[in-house]
Protein backbone atom coordinates (compact mmCIF):
# COMPACT_ATOMS: atom_id res chain seq x y z
CA UNK A 1 0.00 0.00 0.00
CA UNK A 2 1.67 3.59 -0.99
CA UNK A 3 1.56 6.35 0.93
CA UNK A 4 0.82 9.88 -0.08
CA UNK A 5 3.08 11.56 1.35
CA UNK A 6 4.82 14.49 -0.56
CA UNK A 7 8.31 14.05 -1.17
CA UNK A 8 10.99 16.77 0.11
CA UNK A 9 11.94 19.24 -2.97
CA UNK A 10 15.20 17.40 -3.79
CA UNK A 11 13.48 14.15 -3.22
CA UNK A 12 13.65 11.95 -6.57
CA UNK A 13 10.64 9.17 -7.44
CA UNK A 14 11.66 6.03 -9.09
CA UNK A 15 12.56 7.57 -12.74
CA UNK A 16 11.91 10.87 -12.61
CA UNK A 17 14.79 13.63 -13.75
CA UNK A 18 16.84 15.55 -11.23
CA UNK A 19 20.17 17.70 -11.07
CA UNK A 20 23.03 15.94 -10.69
CA UNK A 21 26.19 16.66 -8.88
CA UNK A 22 30.00 16.61 -10.21
CA UNK A 23 31.08 13.04 -10.54
CA UNK A 24 33.91 13.45 -7.95
CA UNK A 25 31.32 15.06 -5.15
CA UNK A 26 28.89 11.96 -5.67
CA UNK A 27 31.46 9.17 -5.35
CA UNK A 28 33.14 10.79 -2.05
CA UNK A 29 29.85 11.62 -0.70
CA UNK A 30 28.94 8.12 -1.09
CA UNK A 31 32.39 6.20 -0.25
CA UNK A 32 33.58 8.40 2.44
CA UNK A 33 30.96 6.71 5.61
CA UNK A 34 31.16 3.33 3.72
CA UNK A 35 34.56 3.43 4.10
CA UNK A 36 33.91 4.39 7.83
CA UNK A 37 32.00 1.35 8.55
CA UNK A 38 33.61 -1.13 7.13
CA UNK A 39 36.98 -0.18 8.19
CA UNK A 40 35.09 -0.97 11.66
CA UNK A 41 34.65 -4.44 10.97
CA UNK A 42 38.36 -5.35 11.86
CA UNK A 43 39.82 -2.07 12.96
CA UNK A 44 39.75 -3.39 16.74
CA UNK A 45 41.48 -6.44 16.11
CA UNK A 46 44.75 -5.41 17.18
CA UNK A 47 43.16 -3.60 20.31
CA UNK A 48 41.75 -6.70 22.39
CA UNK A 49 44.83 -7.90 24.23
CA UNK A 50 45.10 -3.50 25.32
CA UNK A 51 41.40 -3.85 26.12
CA UNK A 52 41.64 -7.06 28.23
CA UNK A 53 44.13 -5.35 30.56
CA UNK A 54 42.86 -1.91 30.61
CA UNK A 55 39.23 -2.86 30.99
CA UNK A 56 39.64 -5.89 32.69
CA UNK A 57 37.70 -7.90 29.99
CA UNK A 58 37.28 -11.21 29.91
CA UNK A 59 37.74 -13.54 27.00
CA UNK A 60 34.15 -13.79 26.33
CA UNK A 61 33.91 -10.34 26.19
CA UNK A 62 36.70 -9.80 23.59
CA UNK A 63 34.86 -11.56 21.41
CA UNK A 64 31.66 -9.81 21.81
CA UNK A 65 33.67 -6.27 21.22
CA UNK A 66 33.54 -8.15 17.86
CA UNK A 67 30.97 -9.88 17.34
CA UNK A 68 28.59 -7.60 18.98
CA UNK A 69 29.00 -5.02 15.73
CA UNK A 70 29.13 -8.13 13.16
CA UNK A 71 25.66 -9.24 14.37
CA UNK A 72 23.83 -6.18 14.59
CA UNK A 73 25.09 -4.91 11.34
CA UNK A 74 24.15 -8.52 9.68
CA UNK A 75 20.90 -8.88 11.00
CA UNK A 76 19.66 -5.15 10.22
CA UNK A 77 20.67 -4.77 6.94
CA UNK A 78 17.69 -5.19 5.10
CA UNK A 79 15.39 -3.61 7.39
CA UNK A 80 17.88 -0.07 6.65
CA UNK A 81 17.45 -0.97 2.82
CA UNK A 82 13.33 -1.53 3.19
CA UNK A 83 13.57 1.55 5.53
CA UNK A 84 15.62 3.90 2.22
CA UNK A 85 12.99 2.66 0.04
CA UNK A 86 10.47 3.82 2.45
CA UNK A 87 11.50 7.42 3.64
CA UNK A 88 14.33 8.31 1.46
CA UNK A 89 17.58 6.70 0.35
CA UNK A 90 19.43 9.46 1.35
CA UNK A 91 17.78 10.36 4.66
CA UNK A 92 18.55 7.00 5.79
CA UNK A 93 22.20 6.80 4.96
CA UNK A 94 22.59 10.26 6.71
CA UNK A 95 20.59 8.76 9.98
CA UNK A 96 22.82 5.49 9.87
CA UNK A 97 25.93 7.75 9.76
CA UNK A 98 25.18 9.93 12.60
CA UNK A 99 24.15 6.83 14.42
CA UNK A 100 27.47 5.46 13.80
CA UNK A 101 28.95 8.67 14.48
CA UNK A 102 27.00 8.18 18.50
CA UNK A 103 28.37 4.89 18.95
CA UNK A 104 31.98 5.30 18.08
CA UNK A 105 31.87 8.10 20.61
CA UNK A 106 30.44 6.20 23.39
CA UNK A 107 32.55 3.61 22.33
CA UNK A 108 35.84 5.45 22.84
CA UNK A 109 34.14 6.89 26.35
CA UNK A 110 33.52 3.47 27.39
CA UNK A 111 34.91 2.57 31.22
CA UNK A 112 33.89 -1.26 31.16
CA UNK A 113 33.22 -4.08 28.92
CA UNK A 114 29.51 -3.65 28.47
CA UNK A 115 29.19 -0.36 27.95
CA UNK A 116 31.69 -1.14 25.25
CA UNK A 117 29.51 -4.09 23.43
CA UNK A 118 26.37 -1.68 23.43
CA UNK A 119 28.29 0.67 21.88
CA UNK A 120 29.84 -1.77 18.70
CA UNK A 121 26.07 -2.72 18.44
CA UNK A 122 25.22 0.64 18.22
CA UNK A 123 27.59 1.34 15.28
CA UNK A 124 26.46 -2.07 14.36
CA UNK A 125 23.34 -0.51 13.25
CA UNK A 126 24.95 2.46 11.92
CA UNK A 127 26.95 0.65 9.42
CA UNK A 128 24.09 -1.40 8.56
CA UNK A 129 22.35 1.87 7.35
CA UNK A 130 25.12 2.98 5.49
CA UNK A 131 26.86 0.35 3.67
CA UNK A 132 24.04 -1.37 1.05
CA UNK A 133 22.69 2.49 0.80
CA UNK A 134 25.95 4.07 -0.62
CA UNK A 135 25.76 1.27 -3.44
CA UNK A 136 22.11 2.32 -4.14
CA UNK A 137 23.05 6.27 -4.13
CA UNK A 138 25.82 5.80 -6.27
CA UNK A 139 24.60 4.22 -8.65
CA UNK A 140 21.04 6.47 -8.60
CA UNK A 141 23.23 9.78 -8.64
CA UNK A 142 25.85 9.23 -11.50
CA UNK A 143 24.83 9.08 -15.28
CA UNK A 144 24.66 5.69 -16.46
CA UNK A 145 27.46 5.52 -18.95
CA UNK A 146 29.66 6.59 -15.90
CA UNK A 147 28.25 4.08 -13.59
CA UNK A 148 31.09 1.67 -13.93
CA UNK A 149 33.49 3.79 -12.93
CA UNK A 150 31.53 5.25 -9.78
CA UNK A 151 30.72 1.39 -8.72
CA UNK A 152 34.25 0.78 -9.68
CA UNK A 153 35.98 3.46 -7.18
CA UNK A 154 33.16 2.30 -4.66
CA UNK A 155 34.39 -1.23 -4.78
CA UNK A 156 37.64 -0.22 -4.35
CA UNK A 157 37.62 1.49 -1.53
CA UNK A 158 34.74 -0.89 0.13
CA UNK A 159 37.97 -3.86 -0.06
CA UNK A 160 40.45 -1.49 1.27
CA UNK A 161 38.40 -0.59 4.15
CA UNK A 162 37.50 -4.17 5.35
CA UNK A 163 41.10 -4.68 4.03
CA UNK A 164 43.42 -2.40 6.16
CA UNK A 165 41.32 -2.32 9.33
CA UNK A 166 44.04 -4.20 11.09
CA UNK A 167 46.60 -1.91 9.61
CA UNK A 168 44.67 1.33 10.34
CA UNK A 169 44.21 -0.11 14.13
CA UNK A 170 47.74 -1.31 14.60
CA UNK A 171 49.14 2.06 13.19
CA UNK A 172 46.96 3.74 15.83
CA UNK A 173 47.75 1.64 19.01
CA UNK A 174 51.44 2.39 18.24
CA UNK A 175 51.13 5.98 18.38
CA UNK A 176 48.02 6.51 20.56
CA UNK A 177 45.53 4.39 22.71
CA UNK A 178 42.43 2.56 21.92
CA UNK A 179 40.40 5.23 22.37
CA UNK A 180 41.67 6.85 19.13
CA UNK A 181 40.59 3.91 16.88
CA UNK A 182 36.59 5.32 17.92
CA UNK A 183 37.56 8.53 17.86
CA UNK A 184 39.02 9.47 14.58
CA UNK A 185 34.98 8.59 13.28
CA UNK A 186 33.89 11.21 14.82
CA UNK A 187 34.85 13.79 12.33
CA UNK A 188 34.50 11.77 9.49
CA UNK A 189 31.01 11.62 10.40
CA UNK A 190 30.43 15.09 10.91
CA UNK A 191 32.15 16.32 7.46
CA UNK A 192 30.57 13.19 6.05
CA UNK A 193 26.75 14.31 6.89
CA UNK A 194 26.60 17.27 5.20
CA UNK A 195 28.26 16.28 2.52
CA UNK A 196 26.04 13.22 1.79
CA UNK A 197 23.19 15.89 2.13
CA UNK A 198 24.09 18.78 -0.47
CA UNK A 199 26.05 15.82 -2.75
CA UNK A 200 23.13 13.17 -2.98
CA UNK A 201 19.54 12.83 -4.35
CA UNK A 202 16.94 11.56 -2.21
CA UNK A 203 16.15 8.54 -4.02
CA UNK A 204 13.05 6.20 -3.31
CA UNK A 205 12.04 2.97 -4.17
CA UNK A 206 8.96 1.72 -4.02
CA UNK A 207 7.18 3.69 -1.02
CA UNK A 208 4.95 1.19 0.31
CA UNK A 209 4.20 -0.25 4.32
CA UNK A 210 7.29 -1.52 5.86
CA UNK A 211 6.91 -5.27 5.78
CA UNK A 212 7.17 -5.61 10.09
CA UNK A 213 6.87 -9.43 10.05
CA UNK A 214 9.39 -10.28 7.34
CA UNK A 215 12.32 -7.33 9.28
CA UNK A 216 11.46 -9.98 12.33
CA UNK A 217 11.99 -12.75 10.45
CA UNK A 218 14.87 -12.21 8.17
CA UNK A 219 16.67 -10.25 11.48
CA UNK A 220 15.81 -13.34 14.03
CA UNK A 221 17.37 -15.92 10.81
CA UNK A 222 20.68 -13.70 10.35
CA UNK A 223 21.41 -13.10 14.11
CA UNK A 224 20.76 -17.09 14.79
CA UNK A 225 22.86 -18.03 11.87
CA UNK A 226 25.68 -15.36 12.15
CA UNK A 227 25.87 -15.75 15.93
CA UNK A 228 25.87 -19.92 15.72
CA UNK A 229 28.61 -19.77 13.36
CA UNK A 230 31.22 -17.69 14.72
CA UNK A 231 30.84 -19.04 18.41
CA UNK A 232 30.65 -22.80 16.52
CA UNK A 233 34.39 -23.19 17.25
CA UNK A 234 34.36 -22.44 20.87
CA UNK A 235 31.51 -23.92 21.61
CA UNK A 236 31.58 -26.59 19.20
CA UNK A 237 30.07 -27.37 16.59
CA UNK A 238 28.33 -30.31 17.38
CA UNK A 239 26.94 -28.99 20.64
CA UNK A 240 23.37 -28.39 21.76
CA UNK A 241 23.07 -24.37 21.85
CA UNK A 242 25.12 -24.38 18.56
CA UNK A 243 22.67 -27.20 16.23
CA UNK A 244 19.63 -25.65 17.91
CA UNK A 245 20.47 -21.94 16.82
CA UNK A 246 21.39 -23.56 13.21
CA UNK A 247 18.11 -25.16 12.57
CA UNK A 248 16.25 -22.00 13.87
CA UNK A 249 18.51 -20.00 12.15
CA UNK A 250 16.95 -22.09 9.14
CA UNK A 251 13.75 -22.60 9.88
CA UNK A 252 13.07 -18.93 10.47
CA UNK A 253 15.14 -18.46 7.46
CA UNK A 254 12.35 -20.75 5.19
CA UNK A 255 9.33 -19.20 6.90
CA UNK A 256 10.77 -15.83 5.94
CA UNK A 257 11.59 -17.01 2.28
CA UNK A 258 7.43 -18.11 1.98
CA UNK A 259 6.07 -14.99 3.55
CA UNK A 260 8.02 -13.12 1.42
CA UNK A 261 6.18 -15.21 -1.30
CA UNK A 262 2.65 -14.32 -0.07
CA UNK A 263 3.41 -10.58 1.15
CA UNK A 264 2.01 -8.11 -0.70
CA UNK A 265 5.10 -5.58 -0.07
CA UNK A 266 7.88 -7.93 0.95
CA UNK A 267 10.93 -6.89 1.89
CA UNK A 268 12.66 -8.60 -0.54
CA UNK A 269 10.42 -9.01 -3.73
CA UNK A 270 11.34 -13.19 -4.70
CA UNK A 271 11.03 -11.80 -7.89
CA UNK A 272 14.57 -10.52 -8.08
CA UNK A 273 15.59 -13.99 -7.94
CA UNK A 274 14.38 -15.08 -11.02
CA UNK A 275 17.10 -12.38 -12.88
CA UNK A 276 20.08 -14.56 -13.41
CA UNK A 277 22.45 -11.61 -12.70
CA UNK A 278 21.27 -11.22 -9.93
CA UNK A 279 20.83 -14.70 -8.40
CA UNK A 280 24.52 -15.78 -9.58
CA UNK A 281 25.74 -12.66 -8.76
CA UNK A 282 25.01 -13.38 -4.49
CA UNK A 283 26.06 -16.91 -5.25
CA UNK A 284 29.76 -15.42 -6.00
CA UNK A 285 29.82 -12.98 -3.83
CA UNK A 286 29.22 -15.53 -0.71
CA UNK A 287 31.74 -17.70 -2.25
CA UNK A 288 34.32 -15.08 -2.68
CA UNK A 289 33.73 -14.01 0.59
CA UNK A 290 34.38 -17.52 2.36
CA UNK A 291 37.28 -18.28 -0.02
CA UNK A 292 39.12 -15.25 0.33
CA UNK A 293 38.16 -13.63 3.94
CA UNK A 294 38.60 -16.92 5.72
CA UNK A 295 42.02 -17.37 4.63
CA UNK A 296 43.08 -14.04 5.25
CA UNK A 297 42.47 -14.83 9.06
CA UNK A 298 44.76 -17.44 8.83
CA UNK A 299 47.68 -15.98 6.93
CA UNK A 300 47.71 -13.10 8.58
CA UNK A 301 47.75 -15.33 12.27
CA UNK A 302 50.68 -16.68 10.12
CA UNK A 303 52.74 -13.55 9.56
CA UNK A 304 52.90 -13.08 13.25
CA UNK A 305 53.20 -17.12 14.77
CA UNK A 306 55.60 -18.36 12.48
CA UNK A 307 57.40 -14.95 10.59
CA UNK A 308 57.46 -13.57 14.09
CA UNK A 309 55.97 -10.35 13.03
CA UNK A 310 54.06 -8.14 15.45
CA UNK A 311 50.25 -7.72 14.61
CA UNK A 312 51.09 -4.19 12.65
CA UNK A 313 54.03 -5.40 10.57
CA UNK A 314 51.46 -8.43 9.68
CA UNK A 315 49.17 -5.76 9.07
CA UNK A 316 51.90 -4.05 6.94
CA UNK A 317 53.18 -6.90 4.87
CA UNK A 318 49.67 -7.70 3.31
CA UNK A 319 49.59 -4.53 1.81
CA UNK A 320 50.47 -5.62 -1.77
CA UNK A 321 47.43 -7.59 -1.41
CA UNK A 322 45.20 -5.62 0.51
CA UNK A 323 45.98 -2.09 -1.56
CA UNK A 324 45.78 -3.59 -5.10
CA UNK A 325 42.04 -3.18 -5.51
CA UNK A 326 42.12 0.47 -4.76
CA UNK A 327 43.94 0.53 -8.32
CA UNK A 328 42.18 -2.29 -10.18
CA UNK A 329 39.04 -2.17 -9.07
CA UNK A 330 38.52 0.97 -10.62
CA UNK A 331 40.59 0.27 -13.54
CA UNK A 332 37.51 -3.02 -14.40
CA UNK A 333 34.85 -0.24 -13.73
CA UNK A 334 36.04 1.56 -16.82
CA UNK A 335 36.64 -1.39 -19.03
CA UNK A 336 33.56 -3.44 -17.56
CA UNK A 337 31.35 -2.08 -20.37
CA UNK A 338 33.52 -3.32 -22.94
CA UNK A 339 34.66 -6.78 -22.00
CA UNK A 340 31.82 -7.69 -19.73
CA UNK A 341 31.39 -8.43 -16.18
CA UNK A 342 31.65 -11.78 -16.41
CA UNK A 343 35.01 -12.17 -17.32
CA UNK A 344 36.22 -10.27 -15.33
CA UNK A 345 34.66 -11.89 -12.38
CA UNK A 346 35.74 -15.48 -13.63
CA UNK A 347 39.36 -14.18 -13.53
CA UNK A 348 39.03 -12.34 -10.87
CA UNK A 349 38.10 -15.48 -8.77
CA UNK A 350 40.72 -18.09 -10.48
CA UNK A 351 43.59 -15.33 -9.59
CA UNK A 352 42.85 -15.24 -6.03
CA UNK A 353 42.60 -19.19 -6.09
CA UNK A 354 45.46 -19.07 -7.62
CA UNK A 355 47.45 -17.28 -5.39
CA UNK A 356 45.83 -19.05 -2.26
CA UNK A 357 46.83 -22.44 -3.70
CA UNK A 358 50.46 -21.00 -4.16
CA UNK A 359 50.61 -19.37 -0.58
CA UNK A 360 49.29 -22.78 0.80
CA UNK A 361 51.73 -24.90 -0.99
CA UNK A 362 54.87 -22.82 -0.23
CA UNK A 363 53.93 -22.29 3.05
CA UNK A 364 57.14 -23.72 5.46
CA UNK A 365 58.69 -22.50 8.95
CA UNK A 366 61.16 -21.41 6.81
CA UNK A 367 59.31 -19.32 3.86
CA UNK A 368 60.81 -15.74 3.47
CA UNK A 369 58.51 -12.90 3.26
CA UNK A 370 59.95 -11.82 -0.38
CA UNK A 371 58.77 -15.06 -1.80
CA UNK A 372 55.22 -14.37 -0.57
CA UNK A 373 54.60 -10.76 -2.45
CA UNK A 374 53.81 -12.22 -5.72
CA UNK A 375 51.06 -14.68 -4.91
CA UNK A 376 49.95 -11.27 -2.31
CA UNK A 377 49.70 -9.02 -5.70
CA UNK A 378 48.29 -11.62 -7.56
CA UNK A 379 45.56 -12.09 -5.02
CA UNK A 380 44.63 -8.34 -4.92
CA UNK A 381 44.68 -8.19 -8.38
CA UNK A 382 41.98 -10.67 -8.75
CA UNK A 383 40.12 -8.76 -5.25
CA UNK A 384 39.69 -5.82 -7.71
CA UNK A 385 38.19 -7.94 -10.23
CA UNK A 386 36.29 -9.16 -8.41
CA UNK A 387 34.80 -6.08 -6.32
CA UNK A 388 33.45 -3.64 -8.85
CA UNK A 389 32.34 -6.16 -11.62
CA UNK A 390 30.01 -7.83 -9.15
CA UNK A 391 28.74 -3.95 -8.14
CA UNK A 392 28.03 -3.59 -11.42
CA UNK A 393 26.41 -6.97 -12.40
CA UNK A 394 24.16 -7.18 -9.35
CA UNK A 395 22.64 -4.07 -10.68
CA UNK A 396 23.11 -4.46 -14.45
CA UNK A 397 19.69 -4.97 -14.98
CA UNK A 398 17.40 -4.36 -12.38
CA UNK A 399 15.58 -0.82 -11.96
CA UNK A 400 16.71 1.89 -9.49
CA UNK A 401 13.78 1.52 -7.78
CA UNK A 402 15.12 -2.39 -7.09
CA UNK A 403 18.15 -0.94 -5.85
CA UNK A 404 18.66 -0.61 -2.44
CA UNK A 405 16.87 -3.90 -1.68
CA UNK A 406 19.20 -5.92 -3.74
CA UNK A 407 21.98 -4.17 -2.41
CA UNK A 408 20.84 -4.96 1.13
CA UNK A 409 20.42 -8.51 0.32
CA UNK A 410 24.26 -8.69 -1.54
CA UNK A 411 25.58 -7.43 1.84
CA UNK A 412 23.83 -9.69 4.19
CA UNK A 413 24.96 -12.50 1.87
CA UNK A 414 28.54 -11.38 1.75
CA UNK A 415 28.69 -10.79 5.74
CA UNK A 416 26.98 -14.58 6.54
CA UNK A 417 30.28 -15.56 4.20
CA UNK A 418 32.65 -13.94 5.60
CA UNK A 419 31.83 -15.11 9.02
CA UNK A 420 31.26 -18.91 7.86
CA UNK A 421 34.61 -19.00 6.12
CA UNK A 422 35.98 -17.43 9.07
CA UNK A 423 34.70 -20.21 11.32
CA UNK A 424 34.99 -23.28 8.80
CA UNK A 425 38.51 -22.45 7.83
CA UNK A 426 39.28 -21.66 11.61
CA UNK A 427 37.72 -25.12 12.62
CA UNK A 428 39.48 -26.62 9.27
CA UNK A 429 42.98 -25.35 11.04
CA UNK A 430 41.97 -26.07 14.61
CA UNK A 431 41.19 -30.16 13.57
CA UNK A 432 43.99 -30.23 11.69
CA UNK A 433 45.86 -30.25 15.11
CA UNK A 434 46.73 -26.42 14.58
CA UNK A 435 48.32 -24.73 17.68
CA UNK A 436 50.14 -21.09 17.48
CA UNK A 437 53.48 -22.82 17.70
CA UNK A 438 55.32 -22.83 13.75
CA UNK A 439 55.55 -26.38 12.77
CA UNK A 440 51.97 -27.00 14.13
CA UNK A 441 50.41 -23.74 12.76
CA UNK A 442 51.80 -24.12 8.97
CA UNK A 443 50.89 -28.05 8.71
CA UNK A 444 47.28 -26.94 9.62
CA UNK A 445 46.74 -23.44 7.76
CA UNK A 446 48.14 -25.30 4.88
CA UNK A 447 44.68 -27.21 4.29
CA UNK A 448 42.56 -24.49 5.66
CA UNK A 449 44.14 -21.90 3.02
CA UNK A 450 43.56 -25.31 0.56
CA UNK A 451 40.17 -24.87 1.03
CA UNK A 452 39.58 -20.96 0.69
CA UNK A 453 41.65 -21.81 -2.71
CA UNK A 454 39.15 -24.64 -3.81
CA UNK A 455 36.05 -22.89 -2.69
CA UNK A 456 37.11 -19.94 -5.05
CA UNK A 457 37.59 -22.46 -7.89
CA UNK A 458 34.15 -23.63 -7.26
CA UNK A 459 33.05 -20.15 -7.47
CA UNK A 460 34.74 -19.56 -10.41
CA UNK A 461 32.40 -22.49 -12.19
CA UNK A 462 29.46 -20.98 -11.24
CA UNK A 463 30.27 -17.76 -12.51
CA UNK A 464 30.59 -19.22 -15.85
CA UNK A 465 26.92 -18.80 -15.82
CA UNK A 466 26.33 -15.48 -15.32
CA UNK A 467 25.35 -13.31 -18.53
CA UNK A 468 28.55 -11.22 -20.35
CA UNK A 469 27.55 -7.97 -18.52
CA UNK A 470 28.81 -5.92 -21.42
CA UNK A 471 26.69 -2.46 -21.73
CA UNK A 472 25.10 -2.71 -18.63
CA UNK A 473 24.82 0.82 -18.22
CA UNK A 474 22.51 1.06 -20.96
CA UNK A 475 20.60 -2.30 -19.77
CA UNK A 476 19.89 -0.63 -16.53
CA UNK A 477 19.02 2.77 -17.76
CA UNK A 478 16.72 1.37 -20.25
CA UNK A 479 15.02 -0.61 -17.72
Amino acid sequence: MTTDLAPAPDAVAPGAPARRRPFALIVAAASLPMFMATLDNLVMTNALPVLHTELGASVEELQWFVNAYTLTFASMILLASALGDRFGRRTVFAIGIAVFGIGSALAALSTDPGQLIAARALQGLGGAGVLPLSLALISGGVAPARRPLAIGIWGGISGLGVAVGPLVGGAIMEGWNWQAIFWINVPIAIIAIPLALYALRNDFGARQRIDVLGVLLSGASVLLLVHAIVRANDEGWGSFQIVMELIGGVVLMAVFLLWQWRAKAPIVPLRLFRDRSFSLTNLVGFGFSFGTFGAVFILIQYMQVVQGANPLEAAVRTTPWTLAPMIVAPLAGIIAPRVGTRILMLVGLLLQGAALLWLALTMSTSTPYAEMVAPFILAGVGMGLVFAPSATALLATLGVVDHAKASGVNSTVREIGIALGTAVLTAIFTGAGGQLVPDLYVTAAQPAVMTGAFVLFATALAALFLPAGRGAPAAAAAH
